[in-house]
């Protein structure tokens, strides 16, 4: 059994490090808030300090929501650096910028300490499930190491490159999720102004070649008006947000994905930044003065 520690509790992180308190690890925990009472059993203990975790874990799995999140966990003065002995490892699996994943495993890696970004995928039902997808940067030994952790909580688990080459793999899963959902809510938003039951549709849709998951869970989302965030509407625009950055940088055109972003900014701009990102229709039904179903 390894000395874990988890720095973020919420949606996603509570969840994920649950399974590897099941699995019998003793873990150091830490958020921002305090720390759920009931993940605090077994050899579970809660610090004061991302540095406390830091002094008394041997491997470190991080999961907040944006790259200032990070860098101040990181590197603040009660940080997991100031905790840092050699030999250590730092598993970041927020979503953030690529370029500034690489910079933060060069600062850590010059401790003696070894870095990986493993964004994921699968929201808060993979994360109860202990299905989410792993998307892995960093050397192949370190990630051969911390594999059996990962395997806790996930089930595609992919080393993509080095590092920042997994949050690279996660915006670019992001673009694609994205789209989808603007394409489903589109094409649901039309059924339905048709007069079509857009019920009826989808399970039509399904057995064809437009099937897929997004429009399997987050089509149905926008029929039975379920907006409950199982991933955040404003937690999907800062990730598009990383895709246009970086797409700047890097003299490209993403001209769907600059669309999908501004419906996003749409919801956000009406109060809908906590809803669920299949809740990106409401842009469109609010433009189309009309809605895909009753609620």
């Amino acid at each position: 059994m390894s000395k874990l520690g988890f720095i973020g509790l919420g949606i996603m992180g509570a969840p994920m490090a649950a399974h590897l308190v099941k699995a019998g690890h003793e873990v150091f925990l830490n958020t921002r808030s305090k720390v759920p009472a009931d993940l605090l059993t077994g050899q579970a203990r809660a610090c004061k300090s991302a540095k406390e975790v830091a002094e008394k874990a041997d491997i470190l799995f991080l999961m907040l929501p944006d790259t200032p999140d990070v860098a101040t966990v990181l590197f603040a003065e009660n940080g997991v650096a100031a905790g840092l002995g050699k030999g250590k490892t730092v598993v970041d699996m927020s979503s953030i910028s690529p370029m500034e994943t690489k910079e933060f495993a060069k600062k850590i890696n010059t401790l003696g300490c070894d870095y990986l970004d493993a964004p994921v995928s699968g929201g808060e039902v993979g994360a109860k499930a202990a299905s989410l997808t792993i998307m892995v940067g960093g050397p192949d030994a370190v990630f051969e190491r911390v594999k059996p952790l990962f395997e806790l909580m996930g089930k595609n688990i992919t080393l993509v490159g080095g590092n920042g080459d997994g949050q690279t793999c996660k915006v670019a899963n992001q673009i694609i999720v994205a789209l989808n959902i603007a394409a489903v809510g589109e094409a649901l938003l039309f059924a339905s102004k048709a007069g079509a039951d857009p019920a009826k549709v989808r399970q039509a849709l399904m057995g064809g070649f437009a099937a897929s998951r997004i429009l399997e869970v987050h089509g149905e989302r926008m029929i039975k008006r379920t907006f409950n965030p199982g991933f955040r509407i404003g937690l999907h625009q800062k990730d598009l947000g990383l895709a246009l950055a970086g797409a700047r940088t890097l003299g490209l055109a993403l001209p769907q994905t600059a669309g999908a972003a501004q419906l996003m900014q749409v919801c956000s701009a009406n109060g809908m930044q906590d809803l669920d990102h299949s809740a990106l229709v409401r842009a469109l039904e609010l433009m189309a003065d009309h809605q895909v179903a009753k609620a």
